[in-house]
């Protein structure tokens, strides 16, 4: 084999090597991805039933239910406009409270969010972006 054909089999060697890593990347991302919907875009159907994502919005006030013979909870998010059911089986983070801004992973379960994980607010004053985006503007108030 020539100097020339070693160079040129080593550069197709190299971008087949870097084609194949790309795709193992691009479908390592693709798989992680949690995209996040407010109750409106999940009452609308707008959120994949088949894989997990985020639903946040305002914990609905008096909408907590615990069962007493577990740590399973259930309560309504809201953006406002629309709310949704979420089914939490596990312990809630300390600063989650009804009236306050949450989210939650998970997906959809017979017409429930079935969460995997919840996250609160971190004080008084902060919201997830996400949350405030999904919020209708002029509607949101602080406890």
């Amino acid at each position: 084999m020539k100097a020339r054909q070693k160079r040129f089999l080593f550069i197709l060697v190299a971008l087949a090597a870097v084609a194949v890593a790309s795709v193992l990347v691009v479908k390592a991302l693709r798989s992680n991805i949690t995209y996040f919907y407010s109750p409106s875009q999940v009452v609308a159907g707008e959120a994949p039933a088949d894989q997990p994502f985020r639903i946040g919005g305002m914990v609905v006030r008096d909408s907590l239910q615990r069962d007493p013979n577990s740590v399973r909870v259930r309560f309504l998010v809201t953006d406002n406009a629309e709310q949704f059911e979420v089914v939490y089986d596990g312990i809630l983070p300390d600063l989650f409270s009804e009236g306050q801004g949450a989210v939650a992973r998970g997906r959809l379960e017979n017409g429930v969010f079935v969460a995997e994980e919840v996250l609160a607010k971190h004080d008084e004053s902060y919201m997830p972006p996400e949350v405030a985006d999904a919020m209708k503007p002029g509607e949101y108030q602080a406890p």
